[in-house]
């Protein structure tokens, strides 16, 4: 099933997450009790990397840890997950990212992050990092490191001719021209509003939305609409993909699950469409668990949904 040849480096953050399950957000000035505490690994970049090499791609990534006791077993939990991690460095005199995650009976999370060591993956970092960048047939990147050294990665895996993949994540405006460089771009509702100014209610508007990324110059786009599925266009060319239908219980980590997949999904040569409905099924799994490194499906998991599963 896996595409040995492929490689795929995903560059971003790693984060501790300290989750609190509450029945609701807590308002200013008030202490609420939790009824659930977990503490997992997580990180947008992290939880990429795991979630592609789990569900089968041979992935390298390039991030930094802080200089504390976490780092090492978070270290351990790649090595486990079959991540190339000679490119993940302990910075001296730093903490590790940290995420403080609430999420509520509807199983909405809202996030506090302090970027601790993903502060340090510079343009230098970076460019030490170099030729992992060139050997590899794609990049995975996200928006919780510095933005310039995104630019400096893209800028490099564009002038060895490599794919290029951004989940805009957390949503902030971005450079035109480093848009540019992108050939998949997966937004989420919010984000894509960031980067259009269109609000998304439907799929007309995330129609509309897609259209003016494709003016931006980015061939491939997928915006994720949670429950409701995903918008996929290419080139112009619109459609909806409807969500599997599971009961939720926590969507942190689920957009990140779906990134990961999709890359597997790309490297074994599956069509953009076919990819987003593997990607899907491994999302849909996600958020049946707590935490977002702990719900990230295994392939033969994802398999097995898929075997049982269509979606609503």
């Amino acid at each position: 099933m896996t595409n040995n040849n492929k490689q795929l480096v995903v560059l971003g953050s790693i984060n501790v997450d300290h989750i609190l399950n509450v029945a609701a957000f807590p308002q200013a000035g008030q202490t609420i009790t939790g009824q659930h505490y977990q503490l997992a690994f997580g990180g947008k970049g992290a939880n990429q990397a795991v979630a592609a090499s789990r569900s089968g791609a041979n992935t390298t990534f390039i991030a930094c840890l802080g200089n504390d006791a976490i780092a090492d077993d978070i270290l351990m939990q790649f090595t486990q997950d079959g991540i190339d991690i000679q490119s993940v460095h302990k910075v001296p005199e730093q903490t590790t990212g940290v995420a403080l995650i609430f999420v509520n009976r509807e199983a909405e999370n809202c996030i506090g992050i302090f970027s601790g060591a993903n502060a340090c993956l510079d343009k230098n970092y970076v460019q030490k990092h170099a030729d992992h960048i060139r050997q590899a047939d794609a990049l995975l990147l996200q928006l919780e490191t510095p933005l310039d050294s995104l630019i400096e990665a893209a800028k490099i895996a564009k002038s060895a001719g490599k794919m290029v993949v951004l989940n805009p994540a957390p949503a902030q405006t971005l450079p035109t021209d480093f848009l540019q460089q992108i050939d998949l771009i997966t937004p989420n509702e919010t984000e894509a509003s960031q980067l259009t100014g269109i609000q998304i209610k439907d799929t007309a508007s995330a129609e509309q939305a897609a259209q003016i990324l494709h003016d931006k110059g980015i061939p491939n786009i997928i915006i994720t609409l949670g429950e409701h599925g995903i918008w996929l266009s290419q080139n112009g060319q619109g459609q909806h993909i409807p969500a599997f239908k599971v009961h939720a219980t926590d969507t942190t980590g689920a957009g990140d699950t779906f990134m990961g997949a999709l890359m597997t999904a790309l490297f074994e040569n599956q069509t953009l469409l076919k990819a987003s409905y593997f990607a899907s099924a491994a999302a849909a799994l996600a958020v049946t668990q707590a935490g977002a490194q702990p719900s990230i499906p295994w392939r033969t998991e994802i398999d097995e949904f898929l075997k049982l599963k269509k979606p609503k």
